[in-house]
């Protein structure tokens, strides 16, 4: 097995100071808006992101707790492998989220529909390619029907 060793080439700005207050996906707040800032040695790399609409943005899950490999789930009481959810406690602590791309500022970038915690390391980002990247028959798994957010104590 071969060691790997991750670097951050910037990081994630957002609203979001807890997980609590954090969505669980960012297509549920498509009006909230963070910013992407990129080390300037890495400035250079963001040539023609101006071009795309949404991005991927490929992070560490920094402050995300204990690994759990089956566990219950947000949306779900029933325990569910770590890799059939997007639950953020993960082996390799690797996060990914889609965002809407609004600006580009030098070696800043807008986004809206962010999910992610502020402060966030960011280790990668890729354009989203509908042509590539769109499955829309793709099914859901567990997921279907589920609500955006599990209903509070006493709101059942």
């Amino acid at each position: 097995m071969v060691d790997i060793e991750l670097k951050p080439i910037g990081v994630i700005h957002s609203p979001y100071a807890t997980k609590e207050e954090t969505p669980i996906q960012g297509v549920f707040r498509p009006d909230v808006t963070g910013w992407v800032e990129l080390f300037p040695e890495f400035a250079e790399g963001l040539k023609d992101i101006e071009m795309f609409s949404h991005i991927y943005l490929i992070y560490f899950f920094d402050r995300s707790g204990p690994v759990h490999l089956v566990r219950p789930m947000l949306l779900d009481d029933q325990p569910h492998g770590v890799f059939a959810s997007r639950y953020p406690a993960r082996p390799s602590g690797i996060g990914l989220t889609i965002v809407q791309f609004m600006k580009r500022e030098a070696n800043r970038l807008e986004v809206a529909g962010i999910d992610i915690l502020d402060g966030t390391p960011l280790l990668d980002i890729k354009p989203y390619v509908r042509r590539f990247d769109l499955f829309p028959d793709a099914g859901e798994g567990w997921f279907t029907g589920k609500p955006e957010r599990p209903k509070p104590p006493g709101r059942e």
